[in-house]
């Protein structure tokens, strides 16, 4: 770069002309506009390289997408700017990138399986749902349908750019350093204690400490948005940690991958989320049907009795003890509100086959459709949102697609040979089966980070297969070769 730009490029007549009009702009800008000026400069110096990586070098722009991810709620709190468009604008970008490789480079063919057909079928039904006769408002449309459309085609992206092993790695490696310090940061929250902009915000609304301080303790959610997505993200790393265990790598890996689980199970407990707390245990239950051989009986029949034991112990730990209400939801108060709030709202479902629209409920449905029946009803759950919004069809059409993307993960994984990329197969399995689960009690696709790693691990599920079979193939013809030459 010192090279080629400063000393060919810069070291010249044009180069000096050059440098001089940006002094002088530099100069009168800051003369009139003041300091901001130089600010708004150098976000433009800095800008232009990255939107240009991000749209030509699309594995920049994944691992700066992912990272993002995991950051927006801090970068909010310090920095007043619309971080979801932000996210929006960056997903945007990457979709611009893959539609100039397909169109110059090619390999449109990679989309041929069913994942991406019942995707984009998804896609499609909530686009049309601008057209629905039943929606309150067009404009809570054009808000929510940014959540669903724009992450879910970057699937598209994940599938076209992730084509190595060694990348699998790279992201791998960055969800579990995020997921490290995630639980870090919620041990500093839960024993030294919140910092004052976390403290301002606690108790900035009556109805934020209604949810967060409960039986006298306050939940964690680390630099997340709330305790609930940080304690799906605890989980779902720990799978990935299972599955290092059970595959074939080395020992010190394995035993890190174990340290891990503890750390990110007793950080979750921080979070008071009692959802998140079934996850795991229904993680394994797959997992030990997928699995099923004597050495992983053995582990089962060990982590059955330990979550027994840890269900039916006596305890004083308000962690552990709403740790174990989760088992027991009939004698929950905000369950059987939940499950009367349900029933409510089927005959509406019944009625409507596309539902009340997209951004009919929630926040989106109190500020476009205020007074409405939807409006005012609150979903808690991922899938009464998608029946209320989309109607029983959507509803049938999302069902569908889950079964597609989990029933696809099991067969790849048993059709697979190579033991590394069969262990990231099980482990995206495994991971969009518990999210299903989660979203049940809670609406878990919806936020940050989930919603743009759920995308990922879902594309995983066919990439590591398509590696797979590369390898295979790569394998049949070395031998053929050798064969051929003696």
């Amino acid at each position: 770069m010192n090279k080629v730009f400063f000393v060919e490029k810069l070291s010249s007549v044009p180069g000096i002309i050059l440098l001089v009009c940006f002094g002088v702009i530099i100069a009168v800008g800051t003369a009139y506009v003041g300091v901001a000026f130089g600010g708004m400069l150098m976000a433009v110096v800095f800008a232009l390289p990255v939107l240009y990586c991000i749209v030509f070098y699309p594995k920049f722009g994944i691992i700066l997408l992912l990272s993002l991810a995991y950051m927006l709620a801090t970068i909010s709190s310090f920095v007043p700017i619309p971080v979801g468009t932000l996210m929006d604008g960056l997903q945007a970008l990457l979709l611009l990138g893959l539609l100039i490789q397909i169109k110059f480079y090619g390999g449109g063919e990679i989309f041929k399986n069913q994942i991406t057909t019942v995707l984009m079928i998804w896609i499609v039904y909530n686009v049309v749902e601008v057209a629905n006769p039943s929606a309150s408002s067009r404009l809570a449309w054009v808000y929510t349908i940014r959540t669903v459309a724009t992450v879910g085609l970057t699937y598209y992206v994940y599938m076209y750019n992730v084509r190595t092993v060694k990348f699998i790695r790279t992201i791998l490696i960055l969800w579990i350093g995020f997921s490290i310090a995630l639980a870090l940061y919620a041990f500093k929250q839960e024993f030294i204690g919140f910092t004052a902009s976390e403290e301002a915000y606690l108790h900035s609304d009556p109805a934020i400490a209604g949810l967060l301080f409960i039986a006298g303790h306050w939940r964690k959610f680390s630099f997340l948005s709330d305790p609930v997505v940080f304690a799906y993200n605890m989980v779902m790393p720990s799978i990935l940690c299972i599955c290092i265990i059970d595959g074939k790598f080395k020992r010190w890996l394995k035993i890190g991958a174990g340290a891990l689980i503890v750390l990110f199970f007793v950080a979750a407990l921080f979070s008071g989320t009692r959802g998140a707390n079934v996850l795991l245990p229904a993680a394994l239950l797959l997992f030990f049907i997928i699995r099923f051989n004597k050495k992983v009986l053995v582990f089962g029949l060990i982590a059955a009795c330990f979550f027994v034991v840890l269900i039916n112990i006596p305890t004083s730990n308000g962690n552990l003890q709403r740790f174990q209400t989760a088992f027991s939801p009939n004698n929950d108060d905000s369950y059987n509100v939940r499950k009367m709030n349900q029933k409510r709202i089927q005959p509406f479902i019944l009625t409507h086959i596309m539902g009340g629209g997209l951004g009919a409920t929630g926040t989106w449905g109190k500020r476009f459709s205020p007074g409405t029946l939807l409006a005012n009803f609150p979903p808690d759950s991922g899938y009464i949102r998608v029946a209320v919004e989309d109607g029983w069809l959507g509803l049938l059409i999302f069902c569908t697609m889950m079964f597609v993307f989990i029933k696809t993960g099991i067969n790849n994984y048993f059709r697979m040979q190579d033991p590394e990329l069969k262990s990231y197969c099980l482990t995206m399995t495994l991971v969009v089966f518990t999210y299903n689960i989660a979203n049940f009690p809670q609406e878990a696709l919806v936020q940050f980070p989930s919603n743009i790693f759920f995308y990922l691990e879902v594309a995983l599920i066919n990439i590591t297969y398509q590696l797979d079979q590369e390898l295979t193939r790569k394998k049949e013809l070395e031998l053929t070769t050798k064969s051929a030459a003696l």
